[in-house]
């Protein structure tokens, strides 16, 4: 298998390039002209495109682009599933070491920022022990049997309850623990080191505000027209009213079916709600550290080249 122009020497450590942005700025398009030209792979940072049957409202790369490009974390699950940023990290560090052994270039693209902060930097430690709790949970298995552990933990965090036998009480009870006094699952804080043993090349796009804006509400109508209404109909059939449904744009498409917006309403709602949240990742993004910016969007020729030029000096000089 080729190797791209100019690869790092052995004893370096392999580039991983992160494609940052708000959503409507272009990654897809500049994800898949790197990964093209130097022999990448791309790994998706979306946190509603793991979910299978979620396509017009994610604007996923299309088939013909996955068939090109190889993509990772796209369509790993289903919308009733809760798949979580431990989760992510977890998946994403398998497949960033996986790409690099093979040769390539792993290039991260998506605009969730907290999976791409928590790939790069991880996710806080668990929280100390609290005995009286632990003791509360210990008299309960003993009340209501063994198995009451795993079905609990089942409830509050599936993903850990998966790995741990129902008859290891210790880990139950720790894991259960963590999820009551964090308030989240402890899958989600697992994973908590920083990203090593890789190189990190951060670009971000930042096109003009009022012409992505402009992108943001074109998009989002096509998205209805081309039938995210319909699309929504299917998956609340199949899975309920499942926390992925409120996304952007899905969320707008229930308020159709229900009848309180008119689908006029809807696109007017889900556009406002586009925009509200490019503003929000350009915040988000901004606190990202030694980040390359570039004033334009991912699909325009000059931001292609300036990229290019820095994949390509990153292989042989040290990142700053």
């Amino acid at each position: 298998m080729s190797t791209p122009p100019g690869s790092l020497a052995p004893e370096k450590e392999p580039l991983v390039v992160l494609l940052l942005g708000p959503t409507g700025s272009g990654k897809t398009a500049l994800a898949l002209a790197l990964a093209e030209r130097f022999h990448g792979e791309i790994v998706s940072c979306d946190s509603v495109a793991v979910y299978r049957g979620m396509e017009l409202g994610t604007a996923k790369p299309t088939p013909e682009e996955r068939a090109c490009i190889p993509h990772h974390l796209i369509d790993v699950t289903t919308p009733d599933y809760p798949f979580t940023a431990g989760e992510y990290i977890r998946q994403a560090r398998t497949v960033l070491r996986a790409i690099a052994a093979r040769g390539r270039l792993p290039i991260v693209s998506g605009g969730t920022g907290l999976y791409m902060r928590a790939l790069t930097e991880g996710l806080f430690a668990g929280p100390v022990r609290h005995e009286d709790l632990r003791a509360r949970l210990r008299h309960s298995a003993q009340t209501r049997g063994g198995a009451w552990l795993h079905r609990l933990l089942a409830r509050l965090d599936p993903a850990s309850a998966a790995r741990i036998h129902a008859n290891d009480a210790p880990k139950l009870i720790r894991a259960i623990e963590i999820c009551v006094a964090a308030r989240r699952p402890m899958s989600d804080i697992l994973a908590h080191d920083s990203l090593t043993g890789f190189c990190l090349l951060r670009i971000g796009l930042n096109p003009p505000r009022q012409q992505l804006y402009d992108r943001l509400n074109r998009r989002c109508a096509e998205m209805f027209g081309a039938g995210l209404v319909e699309e929504t109909r299917a998956l609340l059939a199949q899975y309920g009213p499942v926390k992925a449904l409120d996304s952007l744009g899905y969320k707008q498409a229930l308020a159709v079916l229900a009848g309180t917006l008119s689908l006029e309403e809807a696109i007017q709602v889900a556009q406002q709600g586009h925009r509200h949240y490019a503003k929000r990742q350009i915040t988000w993004f901004r606190r990202e550290p030694d980040v390359h910016w570039l004033e334009d969007f991912g699909d325009a020729f000059n931001a292609l080249n300036q990229a290019a030029a820095l994949v390509q000096c990153s292989f042989s000089e040290p990142l700053e």
